[in-house]
């Protein structure tokens, strides 16, 4: 099978290529140009583009590089900084892999003739008895991604490749090490990648939008602190949000940005009895009823019910416990009641 592997400058998607040429594929390496500004973190640096140059050299596979900086502009980074400027806590890793690694690569992929996209994700796709594609868990529950890969479709899934998601990191080093390549000892990328270590998030936004203070009250709208930007404050946040030092443990409850106001509260009144997820997609087939819900990447997934879908594509997720209240703009995921195959996810609301 011909296959255009995406190459980020990791050690995952450098043993992915390893792991390829063993199962007999024709893998071409990629490395997707997005970002046009300075990085230095995250996975659109220079030296990034240079270790899969690189290891595409030592891998002695064709190594092409695609500039898709216009729809990362578009798709990833103008909704990252609106989200802030309108009080909602965005996920720019997600929206790359909707918008760029499983649509924009996946379509010109199909352009030149290749049967398949593969990454370094961490997740497995199965193909079940009837026909049809699951996502599921990665074999190594540290490093599972199935989180961020969870708006993969019937199409997306029977045309993408994970070739590490049947080992674990321990194995993938292993590999790295045992075949030389030059990532073998590369620490994992963590951050965004158009968000400088330096500069950080309150260098990004204030340059594009600016950034205002806001008053920080408490449930009964007395006023309590201040923060010195109220685009940077997300629900559920306890750090830097302006108060004293001491007294019982606050979390932000509520961001309103146009008012420039921070709602804080106790843990209890964080806690809600369920989400409303929009904008929801499902692997297969929408689902309904018992299921786990994970909220984070690398959060646990706990029980809930998940309503079925409504006109508009929202479902409802009800808490077998109350769960504190997710932020606005983050990813919610579905599992089945094994904690193992993804049924799909939304954002919340």
């Amino acid at each position: 099978m011909k296959v255009l592997l995406a190459m980020s400058g990791g050690v995952d998607s450098s043993v992915a290529g390893v792991l390829l040429a063993e199962q007999g594929h024709h893998d071409v390496g990629v490395t997707m140009k997005l970002w046009g500004g300075h990085s230095d973190s995250g996975c659109c640096s220079v030296s990034d583009v240079d270790d899969a140059r690189r290891v595409a050299q030592q891998l002695d596979i064709d190594h092409l590089v695609f500039n898709f900086g216009d729809d990362f502009d578009t798709h990833v980074v103008a909704p990252y900084v609106q989200a802030h400027a309108t009080g909602v806590t965005p996920n720019p890793c997600i929206e790359c892999n909707r918008h760029l690694k499983f649509d924009r690569l996946l379509r010109r992929a199909e352009q030149l003739g290749f049967d398949a996209v593969a990454t370094g994700h961490h997740a497995r796709i199965v193909c079940d008895g009837d026909g049809a594609y699951a996502l599921e868990r990665g074999a190594d529950p540290a490093k599972d991604q199935s989180y961020v890969v969870h708006m993969l479709d019937q199409r997306a899934l029977g045309r993408t490749l994970f070739p590490v998601g049947e080992i674990d990191k321990h194995e993938v080093r292993r590999i790295a090490a045992e075949r030389g390549l030059r990532t073998a000892a590369k620490p994992d990328s963590q951050d965004v990648c158009f968000v400088t270590s330096t500069g950080g998030r309150e260098t990004f936004l204030g340059d594009r939008i600016g950034l205002r203070p806001g008053r920080v009250v408490d449930g009964a709208g007395n006023q309590v602190g201040a923060v010195p930007a109220v685009e940077l404050i997300t629900v559920g946040q306890r750090r830097a949000i302006g108060l004293p030092g001491g007294g019982p443990k606050r979390f932000v409850l509520d961001v309103d940005v146009s008012a420039g106001v921070v709602t804080i509260g106790s843990d209890e009144e964080l806690r809600r009895p369920a989400c409303r997820v929009a904008g929801v997609v499902w692997t297969d087939r929408p689902a309904s009823g018992a299921a786990r819900v994970q909220s984070s990447a690398h959060g646990a997934s706990v029980p809930a019910d998940v309503s079925s879908a409504d006109h508009g594509g929202s479902v409802v997720v009800t808490w077998r416990v109350p769960q504190r209240r997710i932020a606005p703009g983050q990813s919610v995921v579905f599992y089945d009641t094994d904690d193992r195959r993804v049924l799909g996810g939304g954002i919340a609301c």
